[in-house]
């Protein structure tokens, strides 16, 4: 299937996404311009303030079989997030996006820096590894569709794929990116949806790495040096700000 076709299948998907509801500045004008709703929890110590979430998609990135329990790339934090992954993409299977990291079929494929890659990672290209270890992990698979999937070559869920042409013309203003791995595939996802413009809301309690170090030096560089790009948030919060 063309690239062409493949963006008709996820465009018709995803039309259940509202097309009226473009991205807005506020439900309000003032003096200063538009203003955000924003909600104010005040439950306990874990209160939070945060904007309201609108024309929204759950961005899951790379959950697959490669990254879990016995896949060449074993990621130890995946089961310990799965479970409030399953939680927000069952909340929103209609406006959840999987993204798959689809490794070049040999390293006869590969190009630049990338061709080194793959020959130390030999047994990762589907030549070694078959098809079935670049599947969903089964606990989302079911949910696609109406979920649908979109495949990568890289690490970005932007670069080569559709994606960036799918939310633009459904009007989608905001990326909740939850996935693996955190300071791979998701760096790399999230730096390229601040550069497009989106609003970026991360739940942290859903992101994982092979690299505890990696994963925690990550988590502190979004919040100090992208605090007004990037939003962070728990998975038991989320449902209070993303209503629908």
């Amino acid at each position: 299937m063309d690239a062409a076709s493949k963006l008709a299948r996820a465009k018709a998907k995803f039309g259940s996404i509202d097309d009226r509801n473009r991205p807005v500045e506020g439900s309000q004008e003032g003096q200063n311009g538009p203003q955000k709703e924003i909600l104010k929890s005040q439950g306990g110590e874990t209160g939070f303030c945060m904007e309201l979430i609108e024309n929204a998609v759950h961005l899951c990135v790379d959950m697959q079989r490669i990254f879990a329990s016995g896949g060449v790339w074993e990621t130890p934090r995946m089961k310990r997030v799965l479970p409030a992954i399953v939680g927000i993409t069952a909340q929103h299977p209609e406006r959840t996006i999987f993204t798959r990291f689809m490794t070049p079929y040999s390293t006869g494929q590969t190009w630049g820096r990338w061709k080194l890659y793959f020959e130390r990672w030999k047994m990762a290209t589907r030549q070694s590894i078959g098809g079935m270890q670049l599947d969903l992990v089964p606990e989302l698979a079911r949910f696609a569709p109406p979920a649908i999937i979109i495949d990568k070559p890289a690490y970005s869920a932007f670069f080569r794929s559709p994606l960036a042409t799918l939310l633009q013309e459904k009007g989608v203003g905001t990326v909740v990116v939850t996935g693996a791995e955190t300071d791979v595939c998701v760096l790399s996802t999230v730096l390229d949806a601040v550069d497009i413009g989106l609003r970026v809301i991360l739940v942290d309690d859903a992101l994982c790495s092979s690299s505890d170090e990696g994963h925690d030096a990550l988590m502190t560089m979004y919040r100090m040096r992208f605090h007004d790009q990037i939003e962070l948030i728990k998975a038991a919060e989320l449902p209070e700000v993303w209503k629908h």
